[in-house]
């Protein structure tokens, strides 16, 4: 297989966790641990001492994988990261595309919407999944939600979004595909691959502008672990029903790499025999370059490591 340049169409950056989901508190500790509600974890690799996960350790990591560009998404579980998500990019154009997102579980979000496209946001992200809440739910196809897809559709602005498990949203977003049919929409985690009903989400990328990206695959996979024979499999059926020009690779670094190497969250894919070079291609690189305007690759070369 030639070389790709790979991209990574869903990844995180942090200087500090600090948010409340469901009214429970998550927040940076030490060693890599975070306080995840009510529980403490290991969030991102124990050597991450501080736990400042900047991009330039997400860089290290890349560089040394061979990944060219990423995709920086966010989470409410993650706290607000558009100030420094705005720097990242200044910092580093050939290297992130990068989302901004707002507190889209109160009334009142669109405002804020609208200046972080003027400051230059190219996407907004929305953490579908948790607007199933408690007090009640947030709908996509609301009157400030319609007005905000619209306002992005005529600025050329993608929607990121992850859908809570199966089809409990996949009507709402079929409405704002109708209504908003040049909006480029992505959605994450690969519609929750190993829960009921996931193909309902897949299936919302036969629609032009409507994609996939498989960040935390690895994640939904653990179980059965490396190398990932399950996801493989998936990919190859998500691609059946769309066409591998519909998918994307995402590594949902850095939770991810607390059970495996960075490298290995995509090498599962290059070693594989189930899959062709063109869809290899396609899916770690060619339409992450194509969805999210990728134009300055950089070619990284190999470095071998002290086991070899």
């Amino acid at each position: 297989m030639d070389y790709i340049k790979i991209i990574d169409a869903h990844a995180h950056l942090w200087l500090r966790q600090e948010a409340v989901v469901n009214g429970k508190e998550i927040y940076t500790m030490h060693d890599g641990r975070s306080m995840f509600m009510g529980e403490e974890v290991q969030m991102i690799p124990p050597f991450i001492i501080d736990g400042r996960n900047t991009a330039e350790v997400f860089l290290s990591n890349m560089n040394y994988a061979r990944v060219s560009a990423a995709v920086i998404t966010q989470e409410f579980i993650d706290g607000l990261q558009n100030d420094y998500l705005a720097e990242v990019a200044k910092r580093y154009p050939d290297r992130f595309f990068v989302f901004g997102m707002c507190e889209f579980r109160k009334p009142g979000f669109l405002s804020h919407a609208i200046e972080l496209m003027d400051a230059g946001f190219k996407g907004i992200k929305i953490p579908a999944a948790r607007l199933l809440l408690d007090e009640g739910r947030v709908r996509l196809d609301s009157d400030e939600m319609m007005a905000l897809f619209h306002e992005m559709e005529r600025r050329g602005v993608i929607l990121g979004i992850e859908l809570a498990d199966g089809d409990v949203q996949v009507a709402e977003v079929e409405t704002i595909v109708s209504e908003c049919p040049n909006l480029v929409i992505v959605i994450g985690h690969f519609g929750m691959v190993t829960r009921p009903d996931w193909m309902s989400q897949i299936l919302l990328a036969r629609h032009k502008n409507v994609y996939v990206e498989s960040g935390g695959i690895t994640w939904l996979f653990n179980d059965e672990f490396y190398p990932f024979n399950g996801a493989v499999k998936a990919i190859k059926e998500a691609a059946d029903a769309v066409g591998m020009e519909k998918l994307m690779w995402g590594s949902d670094y850095p939770r991810t790499i607390t059970a495996i190497t960075y490298k290995m969250s995509y090498d599962f894919i290059t070693k594989s025999n189930e899959l062709t070079d063109n869809d290899k291609q396609l899916f770690l690189s060619g339409n992450a370059a194509r969805v999210f305007g990728f134009r300055n690759l950089i070619e990284l070369p190999y470095i071998k490591n002290m086991s070899e």
